[in-house]
């Protein structure tokens, strides 16, 4: 019943406006090109992960802690010892944790997970497009999200934006679901992953809300008061998902647990809603009340994540302007206007939010926005090449143009002028136009001349030309840290313009210290900041991250970092120059009074003596001294 049900959609909306419907791919044709699809996009997300390393070290962190301790896997802490959380909701920490757990902390334990929730998302988009237009327009979304630069750069990294990407689209694909059949199952699905999208990255993931919940309220199945319900029981579903970490936390004392990073006043509320939620667009100030960043151009979006995300905006434009007319007179619950408004409303509501951020701002930011243009561009363009008018033929060749002229400028930007890239980009692009004003200047039926496939394929080719060159470059290229961006070094496109990838903090001599007892102490060392994390990395040891991410949290207090150093928690302590307030309280603290030890270009404080409780080997402090002349000896 399902199948036919699947064929009925399939066929009703493969007609064009005379109502004849076009025929369908054979099943096995359709079959070999989403395996096609999914395959190169898997190899394309895959191949190569180990270059990065680490990826973002922050969190990598976070998943090897998680790793260890089941109660940092839960509050999504960066160290085992549970000092401080990272300065997101735990739920991408939770995937990438028990992935540690299994496979042991490498880079591909970290990032596999990563490549597979891409090949994921390609999926789902395609088979939400595919349930409303049909096969080839489900393809062809999927293949647009699958190149664009900055999908691929984060379905190759572990920060929490593929994962949140992923559940919005899927989201969307159930939202299409209830729409189809009306079955409030659907709806409380779409709830539960938005609500666990908000347990990735907070706000963000409610840029989706206004477009889905349009579309569940005017598009769905029944009379307004049973769709309202429906709504209602999905809110009350996002609100259970998203809220229930969120009372745990706020029901455990604060002794009990890990300070919530990134927040002033140790609340995952405050965390949620103002740090990674209003904050974002009001302006930023860190916790410890100081300016992060302020402000930032609102044409971003065609300026610095231009390509990243924004080869196709002159088309998703166009198809923003013409879909809605070109559904126009369908029924209330026709599945290809519900498409339309669900991801034009999407694509509009988070390109304008992102625009308008004045907040913290990274361009790998829009990959939310990626999945929405990738549908916004299939369905209109699909729309309008079935339409097969003249009208149509040269408004797809207007854009196509478009499009190849901003593609062109946009590989200006990193490349040399007449560059290969630009030179093919330029010729796809050229011989797309002309196919398509050939066949707008024809007398003769779209869909059965020989050529309309070839002119198809060149579209196709024109519109993933620049991306793909972007993609093959981000794959190629090593990324660490917490500001990355897709594409290649300026002025190479070659593995041999590969970025420098920086090393370690702390040197070989160091980490073998920091490792040397770990299992005697709550944290075999602290330094301030997310130069933890590296460490921690490099000597499989907790280090306590002393005032979080950016040293800026007021947390821990220098009596409570006191009082763990004298409980025998701390053994070293590695000096650092960034931070605020309560974060260099502690370092002039532990430079004052811990035991200063030169390791190459790097000097260490050792705290144990300074324990006045036994350890668990029932020793005091003093023993620390032992340890430490005989590693002098070791390291020269």
């Amino acid at each position: 019943m399902g199948r036919d049900r699947d064929a009925q959609v399939v066929v009703r909306f493969s007609a064009d406006d005379s109502g004849v419907p076009s025929v369908p791919p054979g099943r096995a044709v359709e079959r070999a090109a989403r395996a096609v699809l999914l395959i190169g996009t898997g190899l394309l997300y895959v191949v190569g992960l180990d270059r990065s390393g680490w990826g973002n070290s922050f969190y990598a962190a976070a998943a090897q802690a998680g790793s260890r301790s089941w109660t940092a896997l839960f509050f999504g802490s960066s160290d085992a010892g549970n000092s401080i959380t990272v300065d997101k909701p735990p739920a991408s920490l939770w995937l990438m944790g028990l992935s540690v757990r299994v496979f042991g902390l490498s880079s591909w334990s970290l990032l596999v997970p990563e490549a597979l929730i891409g090949v994921a998302a390609v999926a789902l988009l395609a088979a939400t497009v595919r349930r409303a237009a049909g096969p080839w327009p489900g393809l062809l979304a999927g293949l647009l999200l699958a190149l664009t630069p900055v999908a691929t750069l984060m379905f190759r990294y572990d920060n929490p934006d593929g994962l949140l990407t992923l559940l919005v689209v899927a989201a969307a694909w159930t939202t299409g679901r209830a729409v189809d059949d009306g079955r409030l199952r659907w709806t409380l699905a779409t709830g539960a992953l938005l609500g666990l999208a908000f347990l990735t990255k907070s706000l963000q993931a409610f840029l989706v809300v206004p477009a889905l919940a349009a579309v569940l309220l005017l598009c769905g199945r029944g009379s307004l008061r049973r769709r309202f319900g429906h709504l209602a029981a999905g809110g009350a579903a996002l609100v259970v998902t998203a809220g229930w970490w969120l009372g745990l936390v706020l029901l455990i004392p604060p002794s009990d647990r890990p300070w919530v990073g990134g927040s002033t006043d140790d609340s995952p509320l405050q965390l949620a809603f103002g740090y990674n939620g209003l904050g974002r667009l009001a302006g930023e100030r860190g916790p410890s009340g100081h300016a992060v960043v302020y402000g930032g151009s609102a044409w971003r979006l065609v300026g610095s994540a231009g390509d990243q995300v924004g080869w196709l905006l002159p088309a998703a434009v166009l198809g923003l302007c013409v879909a809605p007319a070109l559904v126009r007179g369908r029924s209330r619950t026709d599945p290809v206007r519900a498409a339309v408004l669900m991801c034009g409303g999407w694509a509009v509501v988070t390109a304008v939010v992102l625009s308008a951020m004045q907040g913290i701002w990274h361009p790998y930011y829009t990959v939310e926005l990626a999945p929405a243009l990738a549908a916004v561009v299939a369905l209109s363009a699909t729309l309008l090449w079935r339409r097969g008018t003249m009208a149509a033929r040269m408004l797809l060749a207007g854009g196509s143009a478009v499009t190849t002229v901003w593609s062109v400028s946009l590989v200006e930007r990193r490349l040399p002028a007449g560059s290969a890239v630009e030179w093919a980009v330029a010729a796809v692009g050229t011989v797309a136009v002309v196919g398509l004003l050939v066949l707008a200047a024809s007398d003769s039926g779209l869909t059965v001349r020989t050529g309309s496939r070839v002119v198809a394929g060149a579209v196709v080719a024109a519109a993933v030309a620049g991306p793909f060159a972007w993609s093959l470059a981000t794959a190629e290229l090593p990324h660490r840290g917490a500001a990355v961006t897709a594409g290649p070094v300026v002025g190479s496109v070659s593995p041999q313009g590969r970025a420098s990838v920086r090393p370690t903090a702390a040197t070989r001599a160091a980490v073998s210290l920091i490792r040397q007892d770990p299992d005697d102490w709550t944290w075999a060392a602290a330094t301030i900041g997310h130069r933890a994390a590296d460490l921690q990395l490099a000597s499989g040891a907790p280090v306590m991250p002393v005032g979080g991410f950016a040293g800026a949290d007021p947390a821990p207090t220098l009596p409570r970092f006191e009082a763990d150093v004298s409980a025998h928690r701390v053994h070293w302590y590695v000096p650092s120059a960034g931070g605020t307030g309560a974060a260099r309280d502690i370092d002039a603290w532990a430079r004052a009074h811990g035991r200063p030890v030169v390791v190459g270009r790097t000097t260490l404080y050792d705290l144990s003596g300074l324990a006045t409780v036994p350890g668990p080997d029932g020793l005091l402090g003093d023993r620390g001294q032992d340890d430490l002349d005989g590693q002098r000896g070791l390291t020269g």
